[in-house]
Parts: C-alpha cells; structure tokens; sequence
C-alpha cells in the first residue's frame, strides 16, 4: 500500500503553528472525501528523522490529478512517496497564480492568518456541486466581510474573479493603497478605478474595480481577471450583486464592530457577530447559486456551533456536519476559540 508524507508548512505565527498538523489531517480528510480518486486512510502525525509530518495511505499510487489537488493543502510545504526507508519527492503543481507576497507583505492586528484562509477557501471549494472543477475553470468568490483583503488576495491566487464587501473605511483605504502599490511592483497589467457607490441616487459607500492579468497577451486578448470592492453594508449584499452569481462565500465573521453592519438602527447589530450573521446569512444566501457554497469561521466564544449551524439550515442550506467537518476548532489566542462551518445551496 503506497505511503505519503507531508512536509507541514512553516507559519510565522507559532499558536497556529502548532495546531497546524491537526488542521491539515481535517482538511486532508475532505481531500479525500470530496475529490479524489484514491481513498485516503490511516492520516497521522509521524516525526522522520526528527522532522514532523503528516503521513497518510492509500491503496494504489496517487494519480496526476489527485496530486494536482493536493498541491493546494493549505500548510503543504512538500510531499513525499515513502519507500525502503527514503523519502522520495513527489513534483506537486499548486494552482498559485503569482508569488505569495500578496498574501504575506500586509501586517496588521487583527490579520487572519494566510493558510487559515486557505484552507477556508478550500474546504468551501470542495462542498460545491462541483467540488474539483477550480483548478480547471475560475470561479467567482465573495467575502461580504472583508477587511483588508486576505480572501481577495487568496482568490487572486486562484485566479479567481472576486468581490468583498466591508463597511469599514479605514480598512477599504488600507486594502486599495496596498493592491495598487503591489500591482505596480510586480508591473501586472491591469486598471484599478474608484469612486462612489450609488444606488437609486443614494450614497451607499465606495468602490474599487479592478482589471488585471498576469500575462501581457492574456490582457491584449480580453482575458482578465476582475476584482471588486465595496466599501459598503454587508446588508446590501443583495442589491449590489445579481442574484444567484457567486460560486462560493468565504468568510471570517467579526470579534466585534469594524466588520459589521451599521443599516439598522439596533446597536447590538452591528456589535454581535450572533446577530450579524442572523441578519446577514439570508442576503448573502440569495446571491450565492444553486450547487454553490459558504463557509464562516467565528469564535465559538462568542457564539455556539449549533447556534450558527441553525442560522444556515433557516436560510436554507445544507450544513455539512460529522467526520472532519467538526476537527477545524483550534485555539488563536486567549479570548478566541476558531471553528468553521460549511454549508451548501441546494
């Protein structure tokens, strides 16, 4: 039976460091579950010549495409064959479009850590209808609280069209001078326009639109890329995008009021992540398409699992529960208990 090894990611941060090996096993398991064609068995911690891995079995040799996707691990730094007692390089090919700067130069409190983000985005990608159509075809995301853009960034990474929404206009500043800086540097084609956001001659916020390409011929032709950010109310989600237009929503729900919603005149809205995602679940639900999925990360501090998987089911979505969907909690820091949920449209 063919073994692998996984080399874990190193991560600057060392509280996530730690609970990373446990995090990738989860995620490994969904791999497995979701889009690949060997059954996965027997994932465990293991340390190899003093060096920690996460090894795992499956019962014929990984295929090209089965490899293609695991390339995109959230903490995979290398993978291995193990055979006669050598570890024997496996040539992986993840979908990363541009270097990972874009997702590491941003340093600010508050900043959800990169390959948290991906492994969100992952785990959503992988409850679609669809779940291994992205490494062949973009797709769409929306973050409806965004901040300053770490989803965008992994999006962008995909090659993915994206939208964030936030109602912060600190964070939206922050996150415009930041992309337009680094898509000068790395001399990307593109244009970046912003300006008001209006609908029905009423101010909503700010925008900023994006068009860019990584390759010089893709952008003559017309093939682009698009981003867009709105510095508005997460609440008007609904208006702001076509109905049924978003492949996936990836989400991390706020700690407290920079992300949230300030359209209702009930203060606690804009304060409690409890009743910001009630609000919020069923506007985001109505752009997101039929086969499409959600996934949110939150504090189980501030508010229950069974309380937001109910808030899911209400809207009308599948909640995907058990097995390693219930493995992700992991500690951030003293006040903050990390989980995830994932949830998908019929």
């Amino acid at each position: 039976m063919p073994e692998y090894a996984i080399l874990v990611h190193p991560s600057a941060n060392r509280v996530y460091a730690a609970s990373s090996p446990a995090l990738l096993r989860a995620e490994l398991a969904v791999f497995g579950a979701a889009g690949l064609s060997a059954e996965l068995s027997e994932a465990e911690e293991v340390e190899l010549g003093g060096v920690g891995y996460v090894k795992f079995s499956t019962p014929v040799p990984l295929s090209e495409p089965d490899v293609a996707l695991l390339s995109n691990l959230s903490s995979l730094y290398a993978l291995f064959e193990l055979g006669d007692g050598v570890l024997r390089p496996v040539l992986v090919r993840p979908l990363a479009k541009t270097d990972s700067d874009l997702l590491t130069i941003q340093k600010y409190a508050g900043k959800t850590n990169e390959q948290f983000t991906k492994l969100l985005l992952n785990v959503t990608l992988l409850a679609t209808a669809d779940p291994t159509g992205w490494l062949d075809r973009p797709r769409t995301l929306l973050d409806p609280l965004c901040g300053r853009g770490t989803t965008l960034n992994q999006a962008v990474m995909y090659g993915f069209d994206a939208t964030g929404l936030d109602v912060d206009g600190k964070d939206f500043e922050a996150y415009e001078q930041f992309l337009k800086t680094w898509l000068r540097t790395k001399r990307v084609k593109h244009t970046a326009d912003s300006g008001q956001l209006r609908r029905n001659k009423v101010r909503l916020g700010r925008r900023l639109d994006v068009e860019y390409a990584f390759d010089k011929d893709d952008y003559k032709g017309g093939q682009t890329r698009r981003l867009t950010y709105f510095n508005a109310d997460t609440l008007t989600t609904d208006e702001l995008l076509r109905a049924n237009s978003v492949d996936v929503i990836v989400t991390d729900a706020p700690y407290g009021v920079q992300h949230g919603s300030h359209r209702t005149q009930d203060a606690s809205l804009a304060r409690s992540p409890r009743d910001l995602l009630a609000a919020a679940v069923p506007v985001w639900t109505r752009v997101l398409r039929p086969g499409g999925a959600l996934g949110i990360s939150w504090n189980l501090n501030v508010l229950p699992r069974e309380e937001l998987v109910a808030v899911l089911a209400r809207a009308g979505l599948d909640v995907r529960e058990g097995g390693p969907y219930e493995e992700f909690a992991h500690r951030v820091d003293q006040a903050i208990e990390r989980d995830l949920v994932v949830a998908s449209k019929p």
